[in-house]
């Protein structure tokens, strides 16, 4: 029995390490999923920016904010390129 406790604490720990280094992992990718959709509707929008005349420039702070908050934060973005 007591082989088995000293192998199984080990374990244990190494189960908890590796799943305290997930989750950085899991909220990074999360992140990449969400500005690579940003990308791709600033993308669009600037694709018919002939006919609405509002342009986005497409950087990490534009990427991010249409990543993240989606539709509400393209709409702000929109707020901001009208304004002068």
């Amino acid at each position: 029995m007591e082989s088995f406790v000293t192998l199984l604490i080990p374990a244990l720990l190494a189960l908890i390490a590796v799943r305290l280094l997930l989750l950085p992992m899991k909220f990074i990718f999360k992140l990449l999923i969400h500005s690579a959709c940003g990308f791709l509707c600033l993308w669009l929008l600037n694709s018919i920016a002939g006919f609405t005349g509002i342009f986005f420039p497409i950087n990490a702070v534009t990427v991010l904010t249409a990543g993240i908050l989606g539709l509400p934060g393209i709409g702000i973005l929109a707020l901001l390129a009208v304004l002068p």
